[in-house]
């Protein structure tokens, strides 16, 4: 039985802030592929309209035709707009006036907004939830589903409220929790939200084992309700061929950090092992590509640290400049304090990057051919960093067996498992 999918994520390419949007496109690309028939709700506060399958800005379109990349997948518009992260270019470092995203009035954030986890979400996000999940409930009433699959906390309340309105079950799938996000000092609102839904859910998808333990020990969730489904990466095609980028004249050695800039992602000890390294080798430039609420403080930290000459902040990349940037590094880094699952290694490893990546990270469970090193462990990852750097015949063991493994991650084989869960859902396998 085709099991029609009314599907709720708050991106998908290119509308992308991190990582979710990557494993909506992917997950969903795969479920096409699979004859799974899926409708994205996605939501937009300005129009657009599909090239080849993917969103971009353009005139709007109340329902969206299948396009020439999906077969099986439908993108549905609402209108709406979910901003979860703080812009770097409205934020400063602490204690500094910053100009609130909603008015013109310089607001100061103070020590309690840090603590709270306010930092991680943009001024209006609460009403932007209600209003999606307002939205969504309209848009399927002309719609045909058996199942509803929310992604994140964003659209959980929109998903518990139609899986009450509409009679038919919730899945949800837990990309990032609460306390990824801010680790002890969660944002009451948010944790909430996520536990409510995990309860009201029939089923939960967790990315890896480590997400799977905090939802078992932090919201109170049956065992048997929680499953585990990787991400996946995008197989290379038969003609591609990955070439070593260079700027000009470079000679240094390139260490990459690509990810949003927050306090989830590890940057300030990225820089803090760079300072190590760079007293030991003088030829290595880091490059930190990414934005978030954190950025303006890792580039004073850069220069605290008499680095700031060896540490380039690229703001945000897309497309094209994405491998480009993977591609002209000798090791990307991937310090995070808390992550879920981990995409951009395997992204790394697809442009033939070795990768060196923290201990608490979904990837580290089950990915052999890398470096791990424990995100506090400043010493050990600057000794890591060296070691790749000093040692050719290190760095291509870990390209070509890492390369190797990675593509062992497919997104056929998550979506593969995600019809499977929901047959069981309904009662059907």
């Amino acid at each position: 039985m085709k099991i029609r999918t009314l599907m709720l994520g708050w991106e998908f390419p290119p509308f992308i802030s991190g990582g979710l949007g990557t494993a909506c496109f992917g997950l969903t690309r795969a479920m096409d592929r699979l004859g799974m028939p899926v409708t994205f709700v996605l939501p937009r506060a300005r129009p657009f309209r599909l090239s080849a399958g993917v969103p971009v800005a353009a005139g709007s379109s109340e329902n969206l035709a299948p396009p020439s990349l999906f077969q099986h997948i439908r993108i549905r518009p609402v209108a709406a707009e979910m901003r979860p992260y703080v812009d770097p270019s409205v934020s400063s470092p602490a204690g500094a006036a910053t100009l609130s995203p909603d008015t013109s009035t310089p607001e100061r954030r103070d020590e309690s907004d840090e603590l709270s986890g306010r930092d991680n979400y943009g001024s209006n996000i609460y009403q932007e939830v209600e209003r999606f999940a307002e939205k969504v409930i309209a848009v399927a009433e002309s719609e045909e589903f058996e199942l509803i699959h929310a992604h994140d906390w964003m659209t959980f309340p929109a998903g518990v409220a139609l899986a009450a309105h509409s009679g038919k079950p919730l899945v949800i799938q837990v990309h990032s929790t609460e306390f990824d996000r801010s680790g002890e000092h969660v944002n009451q609102y948010v944790y909430d939200i996520e536990r409510h839904a995990m309860h009201a859910a029939a089923k939960i998808i967790a990315v890896s084992n480590y997400t799977r333990n905090i939802i078992l020990g932090r919201y109170g969730v049956a065992p048997e309700k929680v499953e585990v489904v990787y991400n996946g990466v995008e197989p290379s095609q038969p003609h591609e061929t990955f070439v070593r980028h260079t700027w000009p004249m470079q000679t240094d050695k390139i260490v990459l950090f690509l990810g949003r800039i927050t306090m989830q992602k590890g940057p300030e000890y990225f820089l803090q092992a760079a300072r190590k390294v760079l007293d030991k080798m003088e030829n290595v430039k880091f490059v930190m590509a990414g934005d978030g609420d954190m950025l303006y403080r890792m580039i004073e930290l850069a220069a605290e640290l008499d680095i700031g000459h060896q540490v380039l902040f690229t703001r945000f990349l897309r497309g094209d400049d994405v491998d480009k940037a993977y591609q002209m590094a000798d090791l990307y880094v991937m310090p995070s304090v808390s992550e879920p699952f981990g995409i951009a290694p395997l992204e790394a490893l697809r442009n033939n990057v070795p990768v060196l990546i923290s201990k608490q990270s979904g990837i580290a469970e089950t990915f052999r051919n890398a470096l791990k090193v424990d995100f506090w462990d400043i010493n050990e990852m600057a000794n890591k960093m060296i070691a790749v750097l000093r040692h050719p015949p290190l760095q291509e063991l870990l390209r070509a067996e890492g390369h190797k493994e990675a593509f062992k991650f497919r997104w056929e084989d998550s979506a593969a498992c995600m019809n499977e869960i929901y047959h069981k859902t309904l009662g059907l396998a």
